[in-house]
């Protein structure tokens, strides 16, 4: 076998791979031995078939195969031998690639296109300078905290007289008249009625003030802003809703008012576990606290695009094999056309060049990610995760199991080592370039992304 490469350019080259009948041909005989082994074949007992009979149905096809499987081997042990850098596949080249017959050839020659990763170099040092910016945490910030939790924590209460924020139940009857019900109308016990989400005022208002036993008439179709909702309401069906343009007396059998918590021990132990704080003023710092590890998680986001950015402009003018990128991204996705290959390359070429600087960054710096990495932060998700939902102390061989299973679902895994070696470079990163520190606010902060 003769294996050679000629370099088209510093980042294209074709392989071109000679294969003879001796490379290939104690394969074929062994792969055609154990077809005879296990062939069932009519005539014949299993096991016993000749293997010169199974040479004369299958020998063209096993040749195919056990070539197609050395020029594999052979291709990728070349590759890694001479350490090229590839980038994406190996591809048929489309003007060298000789006609294949194995019907008659006994020699074969292949030849194939591949991209080389460009040759380059990033430093990281006082000379590269970005922006960190830290978002400060103001008293309206602190106030939608408190609010969030005394609303989580809060209660349902008995009320005597409605207000338009309060779930009111009662019993609704379809009226023919302003005094009289209409035969065989609709009639709905323990109707449930949000007067908040009502869109016309004037129907809205008619519930203020009403107390349980008392009676109002509405007109529900001119109450809400759409079908479903008064279906929702009169539990028919939205062509029934259509039918529909009577007057409805409402009788209030209950009056329920939302009640939240008092900013009290009670709710500190609720959310924050049992004596965690002790006081209001430790409530609101340890509030504080949370929302200032919770925003570093931006900035430090933020810092990553920025680095990014950065360092993707000091590689600007180094070659890639863009065409030979485009036309791998084609055969190798069969959903994508070549006008959305056109819109999408520029990022793809971005990620690309991004991906190879980590890369670089990570070699340099020997960052390695280990399983305990993956789980401490498959631990913090998971933490994050009940904590969206008020459950702040979790237990330890809780958040263990559902880190387990996080590590075990493939793409969660993927998503979780992009992550790892991210939160990794920006350490690398936060040591060795100039940060230029901004205080700024969220709103602010926000409108940064707007453009994204």
């Amino acid at each position: 076998m003769n294996i050679e490469r000629k370099d088209l350019d510093s980042v294209n080259a074709i392989i071109k791979l000679q294969i003879e009948k001796g490379d290939y041909a104690e394969a074929v005989e062994s792969s055609l031995r154990s077809y005879a082994r296990k062939a069932n074949i009519p005539g014949f007992r299993p096991g016993k078939v000749p293997v010169a009979h199974v040479k004369k149905m299958y020998g063209k096809a096993v040749i195919a195969e056990e070539v197609n499987k050395l020029i594999s081997d052979t291709l990728y042990k070349y590759i890694k031998d001479n350490d090229i850098k590839l980038l994406g596949e190996p591809l048929p080249n489309n003007e060298e690639q000789k006609a294949i017959d194995f019907d008659s050839q006994e020699s074969f020659e292949f030849a194939f296109d591949i991209a080389i990763a460009p040759d380059f170099k990033v430093v990281l040092d006082e000379k590269v300078s970005v922006p960190y910016y830290e978002i400060e945490v103001d008293d309206k910030m602190i106030e939608n905290a408190v609010k969030s939790y005394t609303r989580r924590f809060g209660s349902y209460e008995d009320a005597e007289a409605a207000t338009e924020s309060d779930v009111i139940k009662g019993n609704l009857v379809e009226m023919r008249t302003k005094t009289k019900e209409k035969e065989d109308g609709i009639s709905v016990e323990e109707a449930v009625l949000y007067p908040k989400y009502m869109k016309a005022e004037d129907q809205k208002k008619l519930f203020e003030g009403l107390k349980v036993g008392e009676s109002v008439s509405f007109n529900p179709k001119k109450a809400y802003e759409n079908e479903a909702e008064v279906a929702s309401l009169l539990k028919c069906t939205k062509e029934k809703v259509a039918e529909i343009d009577s007057d409805f007396k409402f009788t209030v059998v209950g009056i329920t008012r939302f009640k939240e918590a008092e900013l009290n021990q009670e709710l500190f132990d609720k959310a924050l576990g049992e004596g965690v704080v002790k006081s209001e003023t430790e409530f609101k710092d340890r509030l504080v606290s949370d929302m200032k590890a919770s925003l570093s998680v931006d900035s430090d986001f933020k810092l990553l695009l920025d680095v990014k950015e950065t360092l993707l402009k000091k590689i600007e003018d180094v070659t890639f094999p863009e065409e030979f990128l485009k036309r791998w991204a084609l055969e190798t996705n069969e959903k994508l056309t070549a006008e959305e290959l056109d819109q999408q390359f520029p990022k793809m070429l971005d990620d690309l060049k991004w991906h190879l600087i980590k890369d670089q960054i990570a070699k340099s710096n020997d960052v390695k990610i280990e399983e305990a990495d993956m789980m401490n932060f498959a631990r913090k998700a998971t933490k994050a995760q009940f904590a969206q939902y008020g459950m702040m102390s979790i237990p330890d061989d809780m958040l263990e199991n559902y880190a387990k299973e996080m590590l075990s679902n493939k793409d969660s895994l993927n998503n979780i080592v992009d992550r790892v070696m991210d939160e990794k470079i920006l350490a690398v990163v936060k040591t060795a370039v100039k940060l230029n520190e901004k205080k700024t606010s969220l709103d602010d902060f926000n409108k940064m992304f707007e453009n994204i």
